[in-house]
C-alpha cells in the first residue's frame, strides 16, 4: 500500500508525509509539547556537507515565517530556510537504516552520510 503525502493548503512546496506527521504528534505528546506550538522546519550553517537541518518546535512563528498547516501539523520556516527547503518531503524511518525523521530535499545537490547535512 502506498503512503499517500498530503500538499500544504499553501502554495508552498514542503510536503510531510503520514508517517512524520503521526511522529510530529507523538513527539509533542511524549514531551508534553503544548498542542498550539508548531513544527519549525530550518536549514543552518554547518553539518559535514555545508548546511545542516532543524527541527524544533515553536509556541508561535517569528516575523516573515511562512505558516502552514500540512496534514494538521502547524509547520513555520523562516524565508531563508523555505528557499533551501522548496520541493522537500519530511518523511519518517523507523527501519533497519535506522530511526528518524528524513529529508527528500531535492535542492540537495550533496549529502553526507549520516543524511542531516547538504550542500547546493
Amino acid at each position: 500500500m502506498a503512503e499517500t503525502i498530503n500538499k500544504p493548503m499553501l502554495d508552498e512546496e514542503i510536503m510531510l508525509t503520514d508517517k512524520a506527521a503521526q511522529q510530529v504528534l507523538k513527539v509533542k505528546a511524549e514531551n508534553k509539547i503544548p498542542e498550539s506550538h508548531g513544527l519549525r522546519l530550518g536549514v543552518k550553517g554547518g553539518g559535514c556537507s555545508g548546511l545542516s537541518y532543524v527541527l524544533a518546535f515553536d509556541e508561535r512563528p517569528r516575523e516573515n515565517d511562512k505558516v502552514m498547516e500540512i496534514n494538521g501539523i502547524k509547520v513555520f520556516i523562516d524565508p531563508k530556510s523555505l528557499f533551501y527547503l522548496s520541493g522537500t518531503v519530511l518523511d519518517f524511518s523507523d527501519g533497519l537504516n535506522g530511526k528518524g525523521f528524513v529529508f527528500n530535499n531535492p535542492q540537495a545537490a550533496k549529502t553526507c552520510g549520516c543524511g542531516q547535512s547538504f550542500g547546493v
